[in-house]
């Protein structure tokens, strides 16, 4: 395996990289900085989750001037989540060496997009129709622009953007670098390399399998407005030691970590705009116990290095194998077994596959417990901490009280029973404000049912029911309220 020591970085990228958790370059991003570096032309044909994002990154930042105002790179990509995706990761890889990065999208405020576009980003990641918009207003200029990537340039075609980046080509320079990414070479995707690539280097790369063993792994079918009530109500029934929970976005992760402390769950959320010193502080009471659950977004968990975690919950189901992988290897270390969760609304079912296909694991059904199993799972959590007590035999302190209880009141169920509900965290309804973010786009061409592994998704264990979610139960250590 190359070291990312070995392809003669600066250093502060270097440093970023190392940062990330990045020791070792995937084979995509060991064959693709090298040739990118001496500014050739690539194609570069992979599936998603081989670790292109860095190896069309890295290059990149390496090239641009920070004393210059003008956009010198610009990037392509079919969808915002991606934008959004691959704009996180560029400014954490360039964020010593100061590079400006902005994501430009449809769906978001076209005038907060103007008004970050004059402070002179040094790359735009962005979505087909609205980088269009932004040159057709003359509020984007390409006429700096040193280096053109086009991620995922298929899906862009599935999508019917084709003219649209054809339209944008147009307003690159000449003189330019180009490189094309692309899991598949249909013939519009070729005619556009043809057209308006010079002498392209072609690498190839096969997705590497990824296996998880250890851990269960389960999908909840949830509408994207009930996921968090459902959240809410796993997290009571499982009693999670530890867990991490998984957002697409750093506004999600914000408004999760919030939404999870007001219905009284120890909960605090890491993304790429925290400061280090924040982020360590987060993840110090994280291992250290005093929060039970940890929000995150992909690029703030890569390299975390924790154990004892029990549950992974993929709020928003990732984009793509690799990330899925990361996650979920938070949790099943050491020998040990865990348990990862992914929420996925209708309209997300074929994402699902690939991540089988990769992990050669298939994830299981599971139905979202009711209110009435929430309340269960708690009280059964406060029914083990009273167990743990009474095997520690350390309360002759509180044997006083205790008598005049059984004094006053003859009944000693009724007693028991209004200290399992003094220390039941019972299912709080707290309204909170979760804004609904959009599906992935469905995988129409890729993903379809059939024989294949993941095709049909009505499958029932042997008994006909969907698995029990409660799991790998594990004593509650909650010190939110109660």
């Amino acid at each position: 395996m190359t070291k990312f020591a070995e392809l003669n970085l600066s250093p502060a990228l270097l440093k970023a990289v190392n940062r990330m958790g990045f020791e070792e370059a995937t084979p995509i991003q060991a064959k693709t900085i090298p040739l990118s570096m001496q500014g050739k032309d690539l194609i570069g044909q992979a599936q998603t989750g081989t670790g292109k994002t860095a190896a069309f990154g890295i290059p990149l930042i390496e090239k641009i001037d920070v004393k210059s105002q003008y956009v010198q790179g610009i990037i392509i990509a079919p969808t915002r989540e991606l934008a959004i995706q691959v704009s996180e990761e560029l400014y954490r890889i360039g964020q010593d060496a100061r590079i400006r990065v902005l994501a430009v999208y449809g769906g978001s405020d076209i005038q907060r997009q103007i008004r970050a576009l004059k402070k002179g980003p040094h790359i735009i990641v962005g979505t087909p129709g609205r980088i269009l918009d932004h040159i057709n207003r003359r509020t984007l200029k390409l006429d700096q622009v040193h280096t053109l990537i086009l991620d995922e340039a298929d899906e862009m075609l599935n999508m019917g953007f084709i003219d649209d980046i054809e339209s944008i080509l147009k307003t690159v320079p000449d003189e330019r670098q180009t490189l094309l990414f692309s899991a598949t070479m249909p013939t519009p995707i070729r005619k556009i390399a043809e057209r308006f690539m010079k002498s392209p280097e072609v690498v190839r790369v096969e997705a590497k399998e990824m296996t998880v063993p250890l851990i269960e792994q389960y999908f909840v079918k949830v509408h994207e407005r009930e996921k968090f009530d459902v959240l809410a109500r796993l997290i009571d029934v499982q009693s999670p030691e530890l867990a991490i929970v998984f957002g697409r976005t750093k506004r999600r992760v914000d408004e999760l970590s919030n939404a999870l402390t007001l219905r009284g769950y120890a909960a605090e959320g890491i993304h790429g705009d925290l400061s280090q010193a924040k982020r360590l502080s987060v993840l110090k009471k994280f291992k250290d116990g005093r929060i039970d659950v940890l929000v995150a977004t992909d690029v703030a968990a890569r390299g975390l290095d924790i154990s004892g975690v029990t549950h992974v919950y993929n709020y928003d189901i990732p984009q793509d194998p690799e990330s899925y992988v990361h996650r979920i290897g938070r949790t099943g270390r050491a020998g040990k077994e865990g348990m990862a969760i992914t929420f996925v609304s209708p309209r997300e079912m074929g994402y699902l596959r690939i991540v089988e296909q990769t992990t050669k694991k298939r994830m299981q059904p599971m139905r979202p417990p009711t209110y009435d199993e929430a309340l269960e799972g708690q009280q059964r959590a406060a029914k083990e901490q009273l167990e743990e007590v009474i095997k520690e035999g350390s309360f002759d302190d509180y044997k006083v009280v205790a008598n005049e209880l059984l004094t006053e009141y003859d009944d000693a169920t009724a007693i028991v029973a209004a200290a399992l509900k003094v220390l039941t965290k019972e299912p709080d309804k707290t309204p909170v404000q979760i804004t609904e973010e959009r599906p992935l786009p469905s995988k129409r061409d890729s993903y379809q049912g059939g024989g294949g592994n993941g095709g049909n998704r009505n499958r029932r264990g042997k008994s006909g029911q969907k698995p029990s979610y409660k799991g790998n139960r594990k004593p509650q250590r909650r010190s939110g309220k109660r």
